[in-house]
């Protein structure tokens, strides 16, 4: 027990003696340029974007708003194809002009821009919202606690696993923080109700409605932002005036960001979000449905309750991909025990001696309505990124409301520490290597564009990325995907089909191996080292594969300037021919629903890839059935 303790307690000092610096009164300053720039160095070592919902809608759709493909295809992109693209342009633009590395720093820097907003956000309630030792012995110097705490919030799992990638989520976090920041910066003179008062909260506004017209996701943080405001220390109509002159700030925003688009998806569907809430605007494109992607939210009241503790456990139940989730559950947990005590010092009528400031709770209050609403539309953990970016913050007032001063900072310091490292190393929703050409596939050459309809027979893998590189006349239709078909749509496809002759085409994804790949990599390493060209060299290399897990034999060869090859262990090679096969007769099945018929002895397959990632695709002569 002692030697834990001395073990602790020299880390500690040790921990004091290394972030001395950033108790210097210049390091907020240096802060706030040093790390966009190192995550835009580090979003450039993770390679080129990748990411699933790239390659299905981002790609496609900001492709599909430049060049008026709004009338012409139908759902390359699934039923994501009709989100409002704004939010994509930008990366299209970059990324069809500019070097892929390049592109990948300028987005990481904008991502690290959320640490910015969050050391100022800090800044505002560490300096009123805490007790005495925020800014002294909590953190050991004015300027050090509020840089740990917003360098803990950019080191959340959601934050991190989408650094440098389409999914907008850290795009948008930056306009839903920097509203909650306005608010923050205006708080001393919000009872007063001034014109500069009312200023901020149009600005404020907008951001958050900005953020949300981009992406509706974000609905939550702009409902909860508005309801907070009604527990700001003013009058009950100063309260209502703040909270309704945000509200409507927050819808002129969104119709800023989103109403072009809302306009056109009600003209040529009748429904503004098309093909979502469906039920709401019922139309005829579409089957009666709601939210389409419901399945992340819990089953029952009681997983409803636990729900933070049951996704830390089962992740699967809010993400796709393994994030390590620690600083959302915890901030959870404390939060039920602050209301806990909270509650039992008001049935003992005691005096709240730990009671949140003002800021502290309009924070609280943010977050907490924020969370119910995501649990209740959404339950994906990776729209909850703005709220795990406040999540540091939101522990450090917890605790030192609820622990005793001199044991606040060291509880609230070692926590925050075992959820932040407990996220490394962090997982991502995919990235490749870079390449001289971000984004690349070959197109075979079609003898009448405007007679052809290539058709999609499949949702996952993704193919709406390769509907931009095909000619313009080109028709792209998606069958038997993720979309949501009615009749009237069905009535669509058929009427497209009927007024272009052919030759009509489908293309489906090529099965390719991880381990192929990995193993052409190999290769040109071990050509690059001079292992293969004469028997020195190729023993050994026999010599290094024997003692390390490398998954290949070397071969002999009786080659030009070359000895010997590497090839794949046996037990690794995948039967890509089969998985071939097996692909095409799911999608023969399927388009025999349509009316069609794909050739599969003329199929071809060709090149394509994201970065340096190959994403090989077949392409086979569909022919309509009589």
């Amino acid at each position: 027990m002692r030697f834990a303790k001395n073990l602790f307690v020299g880390l500690e000092n040790r921990f004091q003696r290394y972030s001395a610096v950033l108790a210097q009164p210049r390091a907020p300053g240096m802060a706030v340029w040093l790390v966009p720039v190192l995550f835009g160095l580090l979003s450039i070592g993770l390679g080129q974007d990748d990411n699933w919902d790239l390659r299905n809608y981002h790609w496609y759709n900001a492709y599909a708003l430049l060049n008026g493909r709004l009338d012409l295809d139908m759902a390359p992109g699934q039923w994501q194809s009709y989100f409002n693209p704004l939010i994509d342009v930008p990366y299209y633009l970059l990324s069809t002009t500019l070097p892929g590395p390049l592109v990948g720093f300028l987005m990481g820097f904008v991502h690290g821009l959320n640490f910015v907003l969050l050391l100022a956000i800090a800044r505002q309630l560490l300096g009123t919202g805490s007790n005495s030792n925020s800014n002294s012995n909590s953190g050991g110097g004015g300027a050090r606690l509020p840089i740990l705490l917003a360098a803990a919030g950019v080191c959340g799992a959601g934050f991190l696993s989408q650094l440098g990638n389409t999914m907008g989520d850290n795009l948008t976090a930056l306009l839903v923080l920097g509203a909650l920041y306005l608010v923050l910066r205006g708080w001393d003179s919000l009872h007063g109700a001034s014109g500069r008062v009312f200023a901020l909260m149009l600005l404020s506004g907008l951001a958050m409605g900005l953020g949300t017209g981009l992406k509706l996701t974000n609905a939550p943080y702009a409902v909860a932002l508005c309801l907070a405001l009604l527990t700001t220390p003013a009058s009950w109509g100063v309260r209502l005036a703040l909270a309704v002159t945000q509200g409507c700030a927050v819808a002129v925003g969104i119709l800023m960001a989103a109403g072009y688009w809302w306009l056109t998806m009600w003209e040529r569907f009748g429904n503004p979000l098309f093909p979502q809430f469906n039920n709401v605007f019922r139309s005829p494109l579409a089957q009666q449905l709601g939210v389409i992607d419901n399945h992340h939210m819990p089953h029952n009241a009681l997983e409803a309750l636990a729900w933070p503790l049951v996704f830390m456990v089962q992740t699967v139940r809010v993400s796709e991909i393994p994030l390590k989730l620690a600083v959302v559950p915890a901030l959870y947990v404390l939060a039920l025990l602050f209301v806990v005590r909270w509650l039992a010092n008001t049935m003992r009528s005691r005096p709240a001696a730990a009671a949140l400031s003002p800021r502290a709770r309009f924070l609280m209050v943010f977050g907490l309505v924020a969370y119910l609403l995501w649990m209740k539309l959404f339950g994906i953990y990776r729209y909850l990124v703005p709220l795990e970016l406040l999540a540091p913050l939101m522990v450090w007032l917890l605790v030192e409301r609820m622990a005793a001063p001199r044991h606040a900072a060291r509880i609230g310091g070692w926590l925050l520490a075992a959820t932040t490292l407990a996220v490394f190393p962090f997982v991502s929703w995919g990235h490749a290597g870079w390449a001289s050409q971000n984004v690349s596939a070959q197109v075979p050459p079609l003898a009448r564009p405007a007679d052809t309809i290539v058709f999609t027979a499949h949702g996952d893998p993704p193919m709406g990325w390769l509907a931009t590189f095909f000619p313009r006349d080109v028709r792209v239709i998606a069958l038997a995907g993720g979309f949501p078909e009615s009749p009237a749509w069905l009535e669509r496809i058929q009427s497209a089909i009927a007024a272009r002759p052919g030759p009509h085409y489908v293309m489906l994804a090529a099965a390719r191996s991880g381990k192929e790949d990995s193993l052409q990599r190999k290769r040109r390493l071990a050509d690059s080292l001079g292992l293969t060209v004469d028997a020195a060299g190729c023993e050994r290399l026999a010599w290094f594969t024997t003692r390390v897990r490398f998954q290949v034999d070397v071969r002999q060869v009786d080659e030009e300037g070359r000895r010997c090859t590497l090839d794949l262990q046996q037990r690794y090679v995948s039967d890509l021919p089969a998985r071939d096969r097996e692909t095409l007769d799911v999608a023969k099945a399927s388009l025999t629903r349509y009316g069609l018929a794909i050739d599969d002895g003329a199929c071809e397959t060709y090149a394509a890839a994201m970065g340096a990632e190959p994403f090989p695709f077949r392409f086979c002569p569909v022919t309509v059935k009589p």
